[in-house]
C-alpha cells in the first residue's frame, strides 16, 4: 500500500469517524432537551468538525492528484493546532470533569483519537509550502474568534461551555482574562512546534 491510498484511506476513515461521533452526540444532546446552540459552542465539537472537513477534503484532492496550495497548508495546520490543545486542555483542565450525557466513545474519538491522527497526518504529509512562524497569528484567529464569541454570548445568555471561562468559577474577569492568555499562549507554543516540525518533515523527505 503506497503512501497515498493510506492517505486517502485513513483520512476518510478518521474524517467520517468524527462527523458521525459529533452527529451522533448532538442528537443524544437534542434529545435530551439541551440548546443546539450550545452544543455548537465547545470548541472541541468546532475544532473536531474543522479538523474533519480539512481531512475529508485532503483525502478528495489525494484522490483527484491536487498539489495543496499554500493558503491551504495554513488553513490545515490551523486545524492541527487547533485539535491539539484540545487533546492537551482536555488532559489537563477537564479530564476529571463530569462530562454529563457525553457518550464515552465520542469522548474518546474527540479528545484523544482525533488529536494524535491529526498530529500524525500532518507528520506523514507534511505541508508542501514552507511555513514561516511569521504566519502564526493566522493559525490564532480561530480560537481568538472562539473566546470573544462565548464570552460575549455567555454574558448574554449565561452558558459558559468550559468552568475556566466561567466568571463564577475563576473570580470573574479576570480570572477569565489569566485563563485566556494561558490557553491562547498554549495555541502559540503548539503551533511554533507544529511548524517547526512540518517544515522539517518536509526537508527530510526532500531529501
Amino acid at each position: 500500500m503506497n503512501r497515498r491510498t493510506i492517505l486517502v484511506a485513513g483520512r476518510l476513515l478518521f474524517s467520517l469517524l468524527t462527523f458521525t461521533a459529533v452527529g451522533t452526540q448532538l442528537i443524544v444532546h437534542v434529545q435530551k432537551g439541551f440548546n443546539a446552540v450550545n452544543f455548537f459552542s465547545y470548541f472541541t465539537n468546532l475544532s473536531n468538525l474543522f479538523v474533519a472537513v480539512v481531512m475529508f477534503v485532503g483525502a478528495i484532492h489525494r484522490i483527484q492528484h491536487k498539489e495543496p496550495k499554500p493558503w491551504e497548508d495554513l488553513i490545515r495546520g490551523a486545524s492541527v493546532a487547533g485539535i491539539a490543545v484540545v487533546g492537551i486542555v482536555f488532559s489537563v483542565l477537564l479530564k476529571n470533569e463530569e462530562m454529563g450525557s457525553l457518550m464515552p466513545w465520542v469522548n474518546a474519538v474527540s479528545h484523544y483519537i482525533m488529536p494524535i491522527v491529526a498530529v500524525a497526518d500532518w507528520l506523514y504529509q507534511p505541508p508542501k509550502s514552507k511555513l514561516a512562524l511569521s504566519q502564526l497569528p493566522y493559525w490564532l484567529l480561530f480560537p481568538v474568534l472562539y473566546l470573544g464569541y462565548v464570552l460575549i454570548r455567555g454574558a448574554i445568555v449565561g452558558f459558559y461551555p468550559y468552568p475556566f471561562i466561567n466568571l463564577a468559577n475563576v473570580g470573574g474577569y479576570p480570572g477569565v482574562l489569566l485563563y485566556s492568555l494561558c490557553i491562547i499562549g498554549l495555541f502559540v507554543v503548539v503551533s511554533a512546534v507544529i511548524i517547526v516540525l512540518g517544515n522539517r518533515m518536509k526537508n527530510i523527505m526532500a531529501s
